[in-house]
């Protein structure tokens, strides 16, 4: 049986997300301000906009886009599949929820010497990362790999159980592994990674979509 992963997102067009689940094997079924619903076999945060600077006990001194509705829905999300042992995929934004959600932080505006590296207007910018030797993305795609990025936020105190695993330039962590938790979490999007400036984003979803077998015992 096809692993049934449900997508959190921001409402927008989420059709690369859900191609990439279904080029994995599984299926999906993107929703806004989902409930916890733990007949799914894994969660998929995707990208978006800003968390409320709140969440993590600082003033706004650059989050836009702010959605408090979907701040609460996605720590929700979490506490539910986290509680129930089941995988989930965080990106982009979703990397820096489950980050918040474990009790880190963000930088909320990357500083003029880094933001180049991190976006451009009308897509994304493309850029190396350093991946730590015995993680996921050292394992797939080696010491030193492209990746892209669209974002101007970053992590900033890793959360509880958290560990970086990648990173860009000045020391933006581009990944994390969790210490029990069956969590992949990525500052880049991997649906949009289909080459040739980057490796391939499928084999995250690959990744993912095996940890939810595994999981269910399928």
């Amino acid at each position: 049986m096809k692993p049934n992963i449900l997508i959190s997102t921001g409402g927008g067009d989420a059709a690369r997300y859900i191609a990439a689940v279904e080029a994995a094997g599984g299926r999906a079924e993107a929703r806004y301000l989902p409930e916890p619903d733990l007949s799914f076999d894994g969660l998929l945060l995707a990208g978006g906009d800003d968390m409320d600077p709140a969440l993590f006990g600082q003033e706004n001194r650059g989050s836009r886009g702010i959605d408090p509705a979907r701040d609460r829905a996605e720590l929700a999300l979490l506490d539910a599949f986290c509680g129930a042992g089941k995988p989930v995929l965080a990106i982009c934004r979703g990397h820096q929820v489950v980050n918040v959600w474990l009790g880190g932080d963000l930088v909320q505006d990357l500083p003029a010497g880094l933001a180049p590296f991190h976006s451009r207007e009308g897509g994304d910018r493309v850029h190396p990362v350093r991946g730590l030797e015995g993680t996921l993305l050292h394992r797939l795609y080696g010491p030193v790999f492209p990746v892209n990025s669209r974002h101007h936020q970053a992590l900033g105190r890793l959360g509880r159980g958290l560990s970086a695993a990648a990173w860009s330039e000045g020391g933006v962590v581009e990944a994390m592994e969790h210490d029990t938790l069956p969590l992949i979490s990525v500052q880049f999007h991997p649906e949009r990674m289909t080459g040739p400036d980057t490796v391939d984003g499928g084999l995250l979803f690959d990744e993912f979509l095996a940890m939810t077998r595994g999981a269910c015992g399928g």
